[in-house]
């Protein structure tokens, strides 16, 4: 049970710990192309922002199937 709950507080701090760092780098960018969906457009971003963006979302999904997968009964490493 605790071995699911810290692999999920700890993909989910590193997921928004990412993005933070992330936020921060992308202020000072100059080319900012916007993605059309099809029916609309999104606003101006950086294309090093969009790629952040799916790895930490990549980052918090992982975390979180290796959450929900894990066995109950098991133990992090290094733990007796």
């Amino acid at each position: 049970m605790f071995v699911r709950a810290r692999l999920l507080v700890a993909s989910l701090m590193g997921g928004s710990l990412l993005l933070a760092i992330l936020c921060l780098g992308a202020q000072n960018l100059d080319q900012r192309p916007s993605l059309n969906l099809g029916f609309s457009r999104t606003a101006p971003l950086p294309a090093g922002f969009l790629v952040g963006v799916a790895l930490v979302i990549g980052v918090i999904s992982g975390g979180c199937s290796a959450a929900l997968l894990a066995p109950r009964n098991a133990q992090l490493p290094g733990r007796e």
